[in-house]
Protein backbone atom coordinates (compact mmCIF):
# COMPACT_ATOMS: atom_id res chain seq x y z
CA UNK A 1 0.00 0.00 0.00
CA UNK A 2 1.03 3.20 -1.08
CA UNK A 3 0.72 6.03 1.56
CA UNK A 4 0.31 9.55 1.23
CA UNK A 5 0.17 12.10 4.20
CA UNK A 6 -1.46 15.43 3.56
CA UNK A 7 -2.08 18.24 6.14
CA UNK A 8 -2.03 21.86 6.32
CA UNK A 9 -0.65 23.66 9.06
CA UNK A 10 0.21 27.46 10.16
CA UNK A 11 3.35 29.21 9.44
CA UNK A 12 4.69 27.95 13.14
CA UNK A 13 3.66 24.68 13.06
CA UNK A 14 0.02 24.11 14.34
CA UNK A 15 -3.29 22.27 12.90
CA UNK A 16 -5.70 23.95 15.53
CA UNK A 17 -6.29 26.28 17.70
CA UNK A 18 -5.35 24.84 21.35
CA UNK A 19 -8.90 24.42 21.86
CA UNK A 20 -9.13 22.00 18.98
CA UNK A 21 -11.23 24.37 16.71
CA UNK A 22 -10.83 23.97 12.63
CA UNK A 23 -9.01 27.00 11.22
CA UNK A 24 -8.89 27.59 7.56
CA UNK A 25 -5.07 27.78 7.34
CA UNK A 26 -5.18 27.36 3.44
CA UNK A 27 -7.54 29.14 0.58
CA UNK A 28 -9.32 28.10 -2.27
CA UNK A 29 -6.16 26.43 -4.13
CA UNK A 30 -5.41 24.32 -1.67
CA UNK A 31 -9.04 23.02 -1.20
CA UNK A 32 -8.99 22.11 -4.74
CA UNK A 33 -5.28 20.56 -4.62
CA UNK A 34 -6.82 18.46 -1.91
CA UNK A 35 -10.17 17.15 -3.29
CA UNK A 36 -7.98 15.86 -6.54
CA UNK A 37 -5.36 14.15 -4.43
CA UNK A 38 -8.82 12.45 -2.65
CA UNK A 39 -10.03 11.84 -6.06
CA UNK A 40 -6.82 10.21 -7.14
CA UNK A 41 -6.78 7.78 -3.62
CA UNK A 42 -8.71 4.44 -3.55
CA UNK A 43 -9.13 5.33 0.59
CA UNK A 44 -8.82 9.00 2.80
CA UNK A 45 -8.06 8.23 6.60
CA UNK A 46 -8.48 10.09 10.04
CA UNK A 47 -8.08 9.41 13.42
CA UNK A 48 -11.23 9.67 15.23
CA UNK A 49 -10.05 13.36 17.04
CA UNK A 50 -10.32 14.78 13.36
CA UNK A 51 -14.38 13.24 13.64
CA UNK A 52 -14.91 14.57 16.73
CA UNK A 53 -13.78 17.74 16.13
CA UNK A 54 -14.72 18.58 12.91
CA UNK A 55 -17.65 16.23 11.24
CA UNK A 56 -15.89 15.79 8.21
CA UNK A 57 -17.54 14.08 5.20
CA UNK A 58 -13.95 12.96 3.55
CA UNK A 59 -15.73 13.23 0.31
CA UNK A 60 -15.06 14.06 -3.34
CA UNK A 61 -16.32 17.90 -4.04
CA UNK A 62 -15.94 18.39 -7.78
CA UNK A 63 -18.72 16.45 -10.13
CA UNK A 64 -16.47 16.08 -12.88
CA UNK A 65 -14.00 14.23 -10.81
CA UNK A 66 -16.68 11.96 -9.08
CA UNK A 67 -17.23 11.38 -12.40
CA UNK A 68 -13.96 9.80 -14.15
CA UNK A 69 -14.29 7.91 -11.28
CA UNK A 70 -17.53 6.32 -11.67
CA UNK A 71 -15.93 6.02 -15.83
CA UNK A 72 -12.93 4.64 -14.45
CA UNK A 73 -15.79 1.56 -12.65
CA UNK A 74 -14.82 2.87 -9.36
CA UNK A 75 -17.00 4.09 -6.40
CA UNK A 76 -17.77 7.87 -7.29
CA UNK A 77 -15.94 8.70 -3.28
CA UNK A 78 -12.98 6.84 -2.60
CA UNK A 79 -13.39 4.54 1.02
CA UNK A 80 -13.62 6.41 4.45
CA UNK A 81 -11.45 5.29 7.02
CA UNK A 82 -11.49 6.11 10.92
CA UNK A 83 -8.94 5.22 13.47
CA UNK A 84 -10.97 4.20 16.22
CA UNK A 85 -9.73 2.55 19.35
CA UNK A 86 -12.34 2.49 21.25
CA UNK A 87 -15.18 3.52 18.84
CA UNK A 88 -15.91 7.01 19.99
CA UNK A 89 -17.13 8.08 16.49
CA UNK A 90 -20.89 8.95 16.97
CA UNK A 91 -23.52 7.36 15.04
CA UNK A 92 -24.66 10.29 13.40
CA UNK A 93 -20.88 11.43 11.93
CA UNK A 94 -21.18 12.35 8.18
CA UNK A 95 -18.12 10.24 7.37
CA UNK A 96 -21.24 7.32 8.42
CA UNK A 97 -23.27 8.08 5.58
CA UNK A 98 -24.09 6.74 2.38
CA UNK A 99 -22.22 8.03 0.36
CA UNK A 100 -19.13 5.85 0.57
CA UNK A 101 -17.97 2.99 1.98
CA UNK A 102 -16.40 3.86 5.64
CA UNK A 103 -13.98 1.26 7.69
CA UNK A 104 -13.44 1.69 11.49
CA UNK A 105 -10.05 0.58 12.63
CA UNK A 106 -11.18 -0.78 16.31
CA UNK A 107 -8.68 -2.43 18.93
CA UNK A 108 -9.77 -5.47 21.05
CA UNK A 109 -11.04 -3.29 23.49
CA UNK A 110 -13.51 -1.68 21.75
CA UNK A 111 -17.06 -1.87 23.50
CA UNK A 112 -18.76 -4.96 21.74
CA UNK A 113 -22.37 -2.43 22.02
CA UNK A 114 -20.60 0.36 20.23
CA UNK A 115 -19.15 -1.95 17.53
CA UNK A 116 -22.86 -3.06 17.00
CA UNK A 117 -24.30 0.45 17.08
CA UNK A 118 -21.90 1.99 13.90
CA UNK A 119 -21.91 -1.53 12.12
CA UNK A 120 -25.61 -0.08 12.24
CA UNK A 121 -25.00 3.18 10.90
CA UNK A 122 -23.16 1.88 8.22
CA UNK A 123 -19.46 1.35 9.16
CA UNK A 124 -17.72 -1.10 8.50
CA UNK A 125 -15.40 -2.50 11.65
CA UNK A 126 -11.57 -3.76 11.09
CA UNK A 127 -10.21 -4.97 14.33
CA UNK A 128 -6.49 -5.14 14.82
CA UNK A 129 -4.19 -4.67 18.15
CA UNK A 130 -5.03 -5.36 21.64
CA UNK A 131 -5.46 -2.33 23.33
CA UNK A 132 -4.57 0.66 20.60
CA UNK A 133 -4.81 -0.13 16.66
CA UNK A 134 -2.12 -2.30 15.23
CA UNK A 135 -1.87 0.48 12.24
CA UNK A 136 0.22 -2.04 10.11
CA UNK A 137 -1.63 -5.03 10.68
CA UNK A 138 -5.41 -2.94 9.86
CA UNK A 139 -3.88 -1.60 7.06
CA UNK A 140 -2.67 -4.81 5.80
CA UNK A 141 -6.03 -6.03 6.07
CA UNK A 142 -7.79 -3.10 3.70
CA UNK A 143 -4.65 -3.71 1.13
CA UNK A 144 -6.78 -7.16 1.05
CA UNK A 145 -9.82 -5.37 0.15
CA UNK A 146 -8.36 -3.37 -3.07
CA UNK A 147 -6.70 -0.29 -1.64
CA UNK A 148 -3.47 0.11 -2.36
CA UNK A 149 -3.53 4.39 -2.73
CA UNK A 150 -4.37 5.72 0.88
CA UNK A 151 -4.26 9.32 1.65
CA UNK A 152 -3.95 10.11 5.66
CA UNK A 153 -5.50 13.58 6.27
CA UNK A 154 -4.72 13.86 10.21
CA UNK A 155 -4.96 14.70 12.98
CA UNK A 156 -1.31 14.50 14.36
CA UNK A 157 -1.92 11.98 16.83
CA UNK A 158 -2.63 9.79 13.69
CA UNK A 159 0.20 11.27 11.88
CA UNK A 160 2.66 10.47 14.17
CA UNK A 161 1.16 7.14 14.47
CA UNK A 162 1.64 6.05 11.00
CA UNK A 163 5.36 7.23 10.73
CA UNK A 164 6.44 5.77 13.67
CA UNK A 165 5.12 2.68 12.12
CA UNK A 166 7.09 2.98 9.14
CA UNK A 167 3.71 3.05 6.57
CA UNK A 168 4.79 6.38 5.30
CA UNK A 169 5.51 7.00 1.67
CA UNK A 170 4.97 10.49 1.09
CA UNK A 171 4.37 14.36 2.62
CA UNK A 172 2.86 16.96 1.33
CA UNK A 173 2.28 19.80 3.78
CA UNK A 174 0.55 22.93 2.70
CA UNK A 175 2.25 25.59 5.52
CA UNK A 176 -0.37 28.79 5.56
CA UNK A 177 0.23 32.79 6.01
CA UNK A 178 -0.62 32.38 9.84
CA UNK A 179 0.58 32.22 13.55
CA UNK A 180 -1.84 30.27 15.67
CA UNK A 181 0.57 29.79 18.75
CA UNK A 182 -0.24 27.69 21.58
CA UNK A 183 2.56 25.06 23.67
CA UNK A 184 -0.85 22.97 23.86
CA UNK A 185 -2.01 23.68 20.74
CA UNK A 186 -1.93 19.89 18.05
CA UNK A 187 1.30 20.31 15.94
CA UNK A 188 1.87 17.57 12.40
CA UNK A 189 2.94 15.03 14.16
CA UNK A 190 1.60 14.80 17.96
CA UNK A 191 1.93 11.47 19.73
CA UNK A 192 4.90 10.71 22.09
CA UNK A 193 7.55 12.21 19.27
CA UNK A 194 10.96 10.83 18.23
CA UNK A 195 13.87 11.04 20.31
CA UNK A 196 17.02 9.56 18.90
CA UNK A 197 15.77 8.13 15.25
CA UNK A 198 14.13 10.21 13.26
CA UNK A 199 12.14 9.75 9.68
CA UNK A 200 14.25 10.96 6.74
CA UNK A 201 12.28 12.46 4.26
CA UNK A 202 14.14 13.68 0.77
CA UNK A 203 13.06 17.24 -0.66
CA UNK A 204 10.73 16.68 -4.05
CA UNK A 205 9.57 20.25 -4.42
CA UNK A 206 8.49 23.24 -3.03
CA UNK A 207 5.43 25.29 -5.29
CA UNK A 208 3.76 28.37 -3.86
CA UNK A 209 0.08 28.23 -3.27
CA UNK A 210 -2.81 30.68 -1.71
CA UNK A 211 -0.27 33.03 -0.30
CA UNK A 212 1.66 30.30 1.53
CA UNK A 213 3.81 26.94 0.06
CA UNK A 214 3.29 23.55 -0.86
CA UNK A 215 6.19 21.21 0.07
CA UNK A 216 6.26 17.70 -0.72
CA UNK A 217 8.94 15.05 -0.29
CA UNK A 218 9.11 11.44 0.13
CA UNK A 219 10.00 9.29 2.96
CA UNK A 220 13.42 7.10 2.81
Amino acid sequence: MHVVVNAAMSADGKLSTREREQVAVSGPDDFDRVDALRAESDAVMVGVGTVLADDPSLTVDDEARRERRRDAGKPENPARIVADSRIRTPTDARVLDDRATTYLLTSEAAPQDFVSEVTEAGGEVVSAGDQQVDLAAALSQLESRGIDRLMAEGGGELIFSLFEAGLVDELSVFVGPSVIGGRNAPTLADGDGFVDEFPDLSLRDVDGIDDGVLVRWTVD
